[in-house]
């Protein structure tokens, strides 16, 4: 059925159902329910146009503090290009039907105003009955209303799609991206595109918000690790629990009443809510503390890694290795997805770290590793940390007892390529600033050291006239020169 024969028969069923009269069919079953709804709401049907509620400059300040804001660019980018080439226009509401944006071709905008379809105007369903953007809101779906679908008669001449946009955190209705336009303009497509764009919103929310927590578990992480083997959390000003010690003891949520300093856990126990500045610390009074396992990294030089967990010596293959060592260098934790970028690049997969993360916390045993994000709970120390910690300080004697070569030399990772280099220039430069003659010896004789032609012209510079060291320095030196 072509559209105006769509719209005349869809007109002919408006007048017989709102008329009382007896009909063949009935519409269908989103449309009957949402005049149901609109009109025990008193919606009118001969009703002119909806509210015009905000405009000037509340209008502005409820566009810039609503989430939408942040993805109208890739709403405008979907939408705007095509509904303004396919004479629609593209709308953007908040969760209560007030039009915020409103964009798309000149001529169609000119029309919409004369039925209020324009921003700072009200299109729920209790304003002006079955809509696109309205009926998607009650219904929380994505609809298409065509023509005589609307409840209002003013609005016939109009088709419209629309698809509902929620919040990924809470889940709870962010609000609707529409596409409306002249019944002539009506398009099988328009409610697949709609529907994409609503989805692709919140994705890009979804990214940001994965981002806000990364942000706000960096500043407070401190907070949960100064719990030390007691058990507690870190939670988002919403309640999502995004750090978490010991393993697997809490839901993904928690509910935290505004106001409130302690919490039901749902299983008899009692948390204690301390608000920070960004979320939540979650604690629990007299809960038994355990005995905090140990772990020592051997990352360092040409031999096999090792971790040391209780005494116990495991060999680690070079990928483990790589992920234990940015695990250590990140004391704070990292996600499935930033341990992805540091060992993969942008080739990576999540799925390959969780399942590599899986088999370390079996192979290392129990409270050594946490998830939410994936971070290292044991007391830890390694030879790559020492080396940092000793430079910093300037105790580069201390610096070379513990270092034994580039960290993890046969890795490709991006992170550790870049921490290895960073840690032997680091390390290199300090000692060749020392001018300490010992201290150069002592990384000469190191494999980086061995062939450093700048390091043993130090050396040349630095050893006494009468140095039994000089002899092989000065044969070193005519090797690398060679």
């Amino acid at each position: 059925m072509d559209p105006p024969e769509q719209a005349r028969r869809l007109s002919e069923l408006y007048d017989e159902v709102l008329g009382g009269g007896r009909v063949p069919g009935v519409p269908r079953p989103l449309v009957a329910e949402s005049w149901q709804r609109s009109l025990a709401a008193l919606v009118d049907p001969e009703l002119d146009a909806p509210p015009v509620v905000v405009s000037g400059d509340r209008l502005e300040e409820l566009r810039s503090g609503h989430p939408l804001y942040a993805v109208l660019p890739i709403l405008r980018q979907t939408l705007t290009t095509i509904a303004d080439e396919a004479s629609h226009i593209m709308i953007v509401t908040d969760a209560q039907g007030l039009i915020l944006w409103r964009e798309g071709a000149a001529e169609v905008r000119r029309q919409a105003d004369r039925i209020a379809l324009s921003e700072g105007a009200v299109w729920a369903e209790d304003a002006i009955g079955t809509n696109g953007m309205g009926t998607a809101l009650a219904a929380d779906q994505p609809v298409q209303i065509h023509s005589a679908e609307h409840l209002v008669r003013r609005i016939h001449a109009w088709t419209c799609a629309a698809a509902p946009v929620h919040d990924p955190d809470t889940g709870k209705l962010l609000g609707a991206v529409d596409v409306s336009g002249p019944l002539r303009t009506v398009h099988p497509a328009m409610m697949a595109l709609v529907t994409a764009a609503a989805k692709l919103a919140e994705g890009q929310l979804r990214v940001r918000m994965a981002a806000a927590d990364e942000v706000l578990r960096a500043r407070n992480m401190r907070h949960l690790i100064a719990l030390g083997d007691a058990p507690g959390a870190l939670l988002t000003p919403t309640g999502r629990v995004l750090a978490v010690q010991p393993l697997a003891w809490l839901p993904d949520r928690l509910n935290v009443p505004p106001g409130t300093d302690r919490i039901d856990l749902g299983d008899g126990r009692e948390g204690v809510v301390e608000q920070l500045d960004e979320g939540f610390l979650l604690r629990i009074p007299g809960a038994a503390r355990r005995r905090r396992a140990s772990l020592r990294l051997k990352l360092l030089g040409s031999g096999q890694p090792i971790a040391v967990v209780g005494g116990r010596e495991i060999a680690l293959t070079l990928r483990r290795a790589e992920v234990l060592a940015l695990l250590l260098l990140h004391p704070a934790g990292l996600t499935a997805e930033q341990l992805m970028l540091q060992l993969y690049g942008d080739e990576g997969n999540p799925t390959t770290v969780r399942a590599e993360m899986h088999r370390l916390r079996n192979l290392l045993g129990d409270g050594v590793l946490d998830t939410k994000p994936y971070r290292i709970v044991a007391d830890v120390s390694g030879d790559v940390t020492d080396v940092q910690r000793a430079v910093r300080t300037g105790d580069l004697a201390r610096a070379l007892d513990q270092y034994s070569g580039p960290l993890l030399g046969r890795s490709d990772a991006p992170a550790l390529r870049a921490e290895r280099d960073e840690l032997d220039v680091t390390l290199r430069g300090a000692v060749l600033d020392s001018g300490d003659s010992d201290l150069l010896w002592r990384y000469a004789d190191t494999s980086v050291g061995a062939e450093d032609l700048e390091v043993f012209e130090s050396l040349a510079h630095w050893l006494p006239a009468d140095d039994p060291r000089r002899a092989a320095v000065t044969a070193r030196l005519r090797r690398l020169t060679d």
